[in-house]
Order: C-alpha cells, then sequence, then structure tokens
C-alpha cells in the first residue's frame, strides 16, 4: 500500500511541474492565462453558477477532482500551421521532395499537408480542445455590468456597487476578483392594480389573496415573473381565449429613497390590428359553442370531402370515408365540453388523452371565433389516424456463454383499432437457433440449441373491470387495461424450458409526475423439460461435489472410469451423504451442509414453478424534460403471490405434493409477499456535472405453501446496473464467495453512488461507488455465511469502485465502465479493503444509457 501511494505521488508531482510549464504554452506574452474567478458578496466568497454564468470569461475547463485542464492541454498539443511546418520540412534537405515525388506524384506530395498524419491530428486537438482563455478588460468591464444589472434589477439591490481586481497567479497567469457589495435591498410596500377591460376584474380579485408579490417581502424579478405566469394561467383556463402573459406589465416606482417599491399590476386592454391601425379592444370571456371532431386520411384539408357524420352527446364527429370509430370512444378522450368556458387545461388534456389512444398522430386542436355569438367558439379537432396494420421484422446475430453463434429472429404485428374503440390488437413471434458445443450433439448438426415462442397483447384505452371505477380513476388520469399471454419453448437450453405467462394489468396517472400500474393477475408457468442436465447446466455445484466425493464416496456406481461423478451418481450420492451412508458424515460436518445445500439447491431449481400474484406499483418522478438534472425518482412496490392458488386448490381439493404442499395443476404453487423501494436522486452542478445517487431495498418473504421464493422472483447482485465490481449473479449471498454458477437471495439492499462530468465533445466520464448485497432470510437456508443475522451482517455489504466512460449518440449513451472490488465481504476480515484493485482483475461492464 505504501508503495502504491508512492507512486501516485510521484505521478502527481511529476504531472503538475509538467502542467505548470506547458499550460502557458500558447499564452502571448504581456498576456495572462485566466485561472480564477472569485465572487465576493459583502466580503463573502460564493459559489452560484446562476451567478457565475453572468460573468464573460471563464477559466479553462477542468476534469473534476484531480482539477487538470484536459481541453487546454489538448489544445497546446496542436501544432501551429503544420502545414507550414510540413513545407519546412520538405525544403530542409534538397532531394527531399524529388524522393517522394518517386513514390507519389507532386500533386500527392503537396496533399500531404492535408492528411491527418500531417494536418489532421492538430486539427482535431483544435477542434476538441480548448483554447487558452486570455483575460480581458473588456469582458471585465461587461461581468460587471452584468453583475449590478442582476443585483439591481432581479434582486432589488439598488445602490449596489461591484467592483473589480486583477492578480497576478504565476508566470503568464492570473485571477479576477468581483467584489460586490449590495447595500440595503428593497421591499415591496404598496401594491395595487389596474384593469381596464370589466370582465377580468372578478378574475383578478379571484385570486389576488394567493398573490406571490406580498407586501414586506424583498423585491424579486423572478418572483415578479412566476405571478406574471400565475394571472395568466388563470385567465386561459377561465375564458380568457385571448389573453397571453405579455398582457400583464407591472409599473414599479423606486424614486423615494427609503428602499421601498410601489408595484401596480396593469393589465391593459389588448390591441387588435385593422389594415395598417392598431385599436385597443376589450377582453371577453368565451364560452364553447361547439365540438367538431375530424377524422381524416392526411390534413384538415380533406374536410371537404366528409362523407359519414355523427352527433353524440353534444359532439359532431365526421369522417372522410366509413367512420370507423366508436363515438363513445373518441369523446372519452375529449375534455373540451360544449358549454364550458374556454381552457387551456382542457386542450392540454384532450392533447394527451388523444395520444394516449396511440391510433392517432399528434391531434391538431383550434378554436375560431363563432361567427353568430361575439362570446363564442367553435372547437375543431383534426385526426389523422395511423395505419390500421403494422408490421416489424428484425434479426440480430449473437453470442453468448450459452450459445457460441446465434441467430435471433422476431416480428410483430400491431392492429389497431381492432373493436372500433381504440384498441390496439399485437401479435408477436420471436425465435432464436444457436450452435453450442457445451451441449448435447449426437448428430453433430451445427445449430443444435433452440428457443421460440409467441404472444399476444390486447391494450383498451380505459379500465376494463366488472365494477364502475370511475370515480376512483377518472378519465384525467389516462387510464389503459393490457391483457398479454405468451408461451415460450427452449430445446438444449439450459434445463429446457416451457414458460407460459398472463397479465391482466391496469395503468393511469393520477399526477402528470406519477404514474400508478395494477396488476390484477400476473401468472408464470415453468416447467422444466430436461433436469438431467442440470449439473451440466451449474457447473461449479457439480465440481464443488466431485471434489468431495473424491473423499468421501465410497459407491463405484456413482462414478465413471476416471472416479468422476456421473450426473446421475451426483444425485445418488447427495442422497447417500443425506441418508448418513458414505464416508461418516454427520449433520454437523461442514462437507455435509455444502453436500446438503447444493442437494436442496437442486431441488428447488429442477422443480416446475407456478406462480399466481397480484402487485401494486407507483412510481413518482418529478423531471421536467429531458435536460433537466435536478430531479428524484421514487418507485414502491408490493406483489403477492399463492393466495388466489391456495382458495382455488382447496376448491377443486388438490391433492398434496410428496413434501405435503398444497399443488395446482400437479405443481406446488409459490407463495410469498414482497415488497420493494428504489430511490434516485440526481443534483446538477451545472456544466455537466451531475452527482447521482441510488438507492434499494426489497424482500421476499415466503409463507404458507412455500419455504423458498421461485428463481425468476429472487434477487442478484452485481452487473452493469448493478454493483459493477462483480459480474451479474457472481456477488454473495452474504459472504459466501458466490459459489453457486447463478447466486441468487431473496433480500437485497443496494446503493450507488456516481459523479458525472465532461471530458470533451460528446464523451462523458463518471467516477461511481456501489454497494450492497443479497442474503437470505425468513426461508430454507440457514447457513451463517449466506444468511442476514441482523446489524452484524451489514459488514458482509460489498464495495465496488471505478470510472466509466460514456458516449452521447443523442438518441442513447453507450457506456463502458471499469469496476474493482474495493470491500469483497467473502474473504477474510484482514483481506477485504483493496486487494482486489489490480487492472488484471478489472471488472468490465457494457452497458445502453446510464445505469440510474
Amino acid at each position: 500500500m505504501k508503495k502504491l501511494l508512492s507512486k501516485i505521488a510521484l505521478i502527481f508531482v511529476t504531472g503538475s511541474i509538467i502542467y505548470s510549464c506547458s499550460s502557458v504554452k500558447k499564452v502571448p506574452e504581456g498576456t495572462q492565462l485566466l485561472t480564477k474567478n472569485t465572487l465576493l458578496v459583502n466580503e463573502k466568497t460564493i459559489k452560484d453558477e446562476r451567478i457565475e454564468s453572468l460573468l464573460s470569461q471563464k477559466p479553462n475547463s477542468k476534469l473534476p477532482l484531480i482539477g487538470f485542464p484536459l481541453r487546454l492541454s489538448m489544445y497546446n498539443m496542436a501544432k501551429d500551421k503544420p502545414d507550414s511546418l510540413y513545407y519546412a520540412w520538405l525544403e530542409r534537405k534538397p532531394n527531399r521532395r524529388e524522393n517522394l515525388a518517386k513514390f507519389l506524384s507532386n500533386k500527392q506530395v503537396d496533399r500531404l499537408s492535408e492528411s491527418f498524419v500531417v494536418s489532421g491530428f492538430s486539427n482535431f486537438l483544435k477542434r476538441t480542445g480548448e483554447a487558452p482563455v486570455i483575460i480581458d478588460d473588456k469582458r471585465i468591464q461587461s461581468s460587471r455590468n452584468r453583475l449590478k444589472a442582476y443585483y439591481t434589477f432581479n434582486l432589488g439591490y439598488f445602490d449596489v456597487q461591484v467592483n473589480t481586481k486583477r492578480d497576478t497567479v504565476g508566470k503568464k497567469k492570473g485571477s479576477v476578483t468581483y467584489e460586490i457589495i449590495t447595500g440595503t435591498p428593497s421591499v415591496y410596500d404598496t401594491i395595487s392594480h389596474s384593469i381596464e377591460s370589466s370582465a377580468l376584474e372578478p378574475l383578478y380579485k379571484a385570486i389576488e389573496p394567493q398573490s406571490l408579490i406580498k407586501k414586506g417581502n424583498r423585491f424579486n424579478a423572478e418572483e415578479l415573473s412566476n405571478e406574471r405566469a400565475r394571472i395568466t394561467n388563470h385567465f386561459r383556463n377561465n375564458g380568457v381565449y385571448h389573453f397571453q402573459v405579455n398582457h400583464v406589465k407591472y409599473d414599479i416606482d423606486t424614486l423615494n429613497n427609503d428602499h421601498r417599491v410601489n408595484v401596480n399590476v396593469n393589465i391593459e386592454n389588448r390591441y387588435i390590428k385593422d389594415g395598417d391601425t392598431l385599436s385597443k379592444t376589450p377582453f371577453r370571456i368565451y364560452t364553447i359553442n361547439e365540438v367538431n371532431i375530424f377524422t381524416v386520411n392526411a390534413s384538415k384539408k380533406d374536410i371537404n370531402r366528409i362523407q359519414d357524420s355523427v352527433s353524440y352527446r353534444d359532439y359532431q364527429i365526421y369522417s372522410d370515408g366509413k367512420l370507423n370509430y366508436k363515438p363513445k370512444a373518441l369523446t372519452n378522450a375529449v375534455f373540451i365540453q360544449k358549454g364550458d368556458l374556454f381552457s387551456d387545461k382542457n386542450r392540454t388534456l384532450t392533447t394527451r388523452s388523444l395520444g394516449n389512444l396511440t391510433v392517432f398522430n399528434a391531434p391538431n386542436i383550434e378554436y375560431t371565433e363563432d361567427p353568430d355569438d361575439e362570446n363564442g367558439l367553435i372547437t375543431n379537432i383534426y385526426l389523422v389516424p395511423r395505419k390500421k396494420f403494422s408490421w416489424t421484422p428484425s434479426i440480430d446475430f449473437t453470442h453468448s456463454n450459452i450459445q457460441d453463434f446465434g441467430i435471433t429472429g422476431s416480428m410483430s404485428v400491431a392492429w389497431r383499432n381492432v373493436f372500433k374503440g381504440a384498441e390496439i390488437l399485437q401479435f408477436g413471434a420471436r425465435g432464436n437457433i444457436g450452435s453450442s458445443r457445451d451441449m448435447a450433439n449426437p448428430n453433430n448438426v451445427f445449430f443444435n440449441i433452440a428457443e421460440y415462442g409467441g404472444d399476444i397483447r390486447l391494450t383498451f384505452p380505459r379500465i376494463v373491470f366488472p365494477l364502475d371505477t370511475r370515480r376512483i380513476i377518472k378519465k384525467e388520469m389516462l387510464p389503459t387495461t393490457q391483457m398479454s399471454f405468451g408461451l415460450t419453448n427452449q430445446r438444449n437450453i439450459g434445463l429446457d424450458k416451457e414458460n407460459f405467462t398472463g397479465v391482466i394489468a391496469y395503468n393511469w396517472q393520477p399526477r402528470s409526475d406519477l404514474t400508478t400500474r395494477f396488476d390484477l393477475a400476473n401468472v408464470q408457468f415453468v416447467r422444466n423439460l430436461n433436469v438431467g442436465n442440470y449439473f451440466n447446466v451449474y457447473g461449479s455445484s457439480y465440481s464443488t461435489l466431485n471434489d468431495l466425493a473424491q473423499i468421501y464416496n465410497i459407491d463405484p456406481l456413482n462414478v465413471d472410469s476416471n472416479s468422476n461423478l456421473t450426473f446421475d451418481g451426483a444425485v445418488n450420492f447427495i442422497d447417500q451423504v443425506v441418508a448418513g451412508q458414505p464416508g461418516g458424515l454427520t449433520p454437523e460436518d461442514r462437507e455435509y451442509q455444502i453436500i446438503r445445500s447444493i442437494g436442496e439447491r437442486r431441488k428447488r431449481l429442477i422443480e416446475n414453478n407456478l406462480i399466481i400474484a397480484s402487485s401494486y406499483s407507483f412510481t413518482k418522478n418529478t423531471r421536467v424534460g429531458f435536460t433537466d438534472n435536478n430531479f428524484y425518482i421514487l418507485r414502491a412496490k408490493i406483489e403477492t403471490a399463492g393466495n388466489v392458488a391456495s382458495l382455488i386448490a382447496k376448491q377443486v381439493d388438490a391433492p398434496l405434493s410428496e413434501n405435503g404442499n398444497e399443488t395446482l395443476l400437479g405443481v406446488e404453487y409459490a407463495q410469498y409477499v414482497k415488497p420493494e423501494a428504489d430511490f434516485i436522486k440526481h443534483w446538477d452542478f451545472g456544466k455537466k456535472n451531475v452527482l447521482a445517487i441510488r438507492t434499494f431495498a426489497g424482500i421476499a418473504i415466503p409463507y404458507g405453501n412455500a419455504n423458498s421464493i421461485p428463481f425468476s422472483r429472487s434477487y442478484f447482485g452485481g452487473g452493469a446496473n448493478d454493483n459493477r465490481g462483480w459480474q451479474a449473479y457472481s456477488l454473495g449471498p452474504g459472504r459466501s464467495g458466490a459459489i453457486n454458477d447463478f447466486n441468487e437471495a431473496n433480500l437485497k439492499l443496494a446503493f450507488s453512488a456516481e459523479y458525472r462530468f465532461n471530458f470533451f465533445g460528446q464523451l462523458n466520464g463518471a467516477l461511481f461507488a456501489d454497494a450492497g448485497n443479497i442474503w437470505n432470510v425468513f426461508d430454507n437456508v440457514d447457513d451463517p455465511d449466506y444468511t442476514f443475522n441482523g446489524m452484524k451482517s451489514l459488514q458482509d455489504i460489498a464495495l465496488g469502485t471505478g470510472i466509466g466512460f460514456r458516449y452521447d449518440f443523442n438518441f442513447f449513451v453507450f457506456r463502458i465502465d471499469l469496476g474493482y472490488k474495493t470491500y469483497n465481504p467473502a474473504k477474510e476480515m484482514s483481506e477485504r479493503w483493496f486487494r482486489d484493485i489490480n487492472l488484471s482483475r478489472t471488472v468490465l461492464n457494457f452497458g445502453i444509457n446510464y445505469p440510474f
């Protein structure tokens, strides 16, 4: 460890010396490189991105933590006028051009000056790098003026003073200090209003008590802007069709000297243009007189070819052909109603709701003034249907630890508006053929493994349920119902499986930042077809068992000619040890416990599974827009399984299994409760610097008919989206050391932190730390190395750290993470820290988009 620290210190010192000499390489004589801006507000140093953004000059960007100006260094590495240097090199020896021309033409010799070798690399360094930021007095003055304007007009410090000072901090280097003396802030005093349109007066008075501008509060331009938006939203949601945010103006009186500001909210009549003249006219409150819905094939111009129409609940529905939609399906998605006041909110809800149907392109909603009623509006909604049928094929070539080469093909067919209620019926089929040297291949064919399957999904844009749920789940929540059924079949893959799934689920959005899902029924039936292949798939379990058999096996029928256990012999060996036959092993012996554990795990994994579950989950996401990096996401879910199956089993008087458990369809059904929560938080520090954290906790508790959790519902640790110091399924449980091929358990705790930053251009980096583990608890595992035993088990939390690289392609992010086992609970206490931080032990993870 001391040698490592010495090397790090040497590298740091050497790098610092090189950097100090090279950073000013291209700074002209008599000028200074800007190294730092300091903001002093009333003699206190502040760091505020919003204030710093006002400065006209900022130092060259640096890598976080180490503070190295990578892009400046890249720029300094570029050669100035590399083409001129090339020609100077050509002329340095009289015969150099002639010698080159013997292999290349004179034209090609000249074109070499534009090649990547000569000029391209330097041009790349200049484009990607950053030119040195030279301190400019004019820009300092510009920054000073911006700061003064901000503190004056945005924060109400009308007698603010801003002073600047330049300091030399090294050869050709300097810093700038901005000293801001705010003085006394101004506060609101008298707040009044003047409204020319009499129709707006009662609307304004209704919301005046909730005004953001209150007497005694400090003057704040952002607050004034928010109040302007609040007034505008209220007016436009209460019938004032022509009102815009720029119709709210403020008359601000700051002439007195006691730092008090009088504000008058001034709403004048709107201006309309009549020819070349402008005239004022009062605002009016508009009511919706008509709502027309047009389903047209291309654009609103097709309304001249209307062939079908129908009236339904005060709506007029038109079509340029036969109307293919039930009127109720269209009007249920429309929140604009005849007789209501004009409302922006209703228009937005209508747009979202019609888009949620996914059978139309983006809707177009237009309002026109009713020629027969000066206070009336006619609403025209134009809907362009998407294609009724769509077909999406795909093909992919794969390689994995299961198959050396594989070809995967899939196709899906969507049938929109299948029952004329905007429903969508989707059929999917997929198949895979592959080649594997590890699988049985008696006929010596190249493609010796296969998987195929299909599914069907039906989506309704409403809640489909025997009881009326509209009072609880309103149509404003954009509810949908999904019913899906699928079947897959595997051959020569693992234990070979048949997997049937069926889901009935409901989704709705109580708020724009909150989504909810309720799975009424989530059924999964898994049937293993080749359980004799178990020890071929789970090779680590077989190796452990075979090693022990060399010591304790006394039955020659269990082994082959090389004294290795056969697969059938491995099963017999387990049974014999548990029965107390070979080697004198007793339940107190560690080897006995290992062999019994392998046997119990085998029985659990070869069992057919029947899971009939229900679940409720919600997700709160405060993110506003793709560029928002100050947000949090909270997900919570609770799932229960086995209760419905238990009722059915009792009603049909299903027989008990050989273990004494209840069965359904001849299979022991799973029974458990599984709560889990996931929290993600992002902080944006500006300049593409983001800190992101994630916390996860989940537990699946078996009860009733089960003493363990099905493999598909258990937790695992490691992988590109979990603890990146370990590969997927290779962490835990507990301090056991991941001795199985696929390690899983029913309790999981995880915490991750990642600091993201920009190298240059679209290339970003990240420093990360992932902590967590999985354990067994409340199930049939009692080995203390595997189980969670209170607070002392927290010392088994693994820590993985590392660095990541991300390239942003705009529509997705490609990610590479290099993880290291910083704290490994599988080792002895004295060897857990830092023993695996070595380039040869790097865990490489690839991923698409960010891990959280």
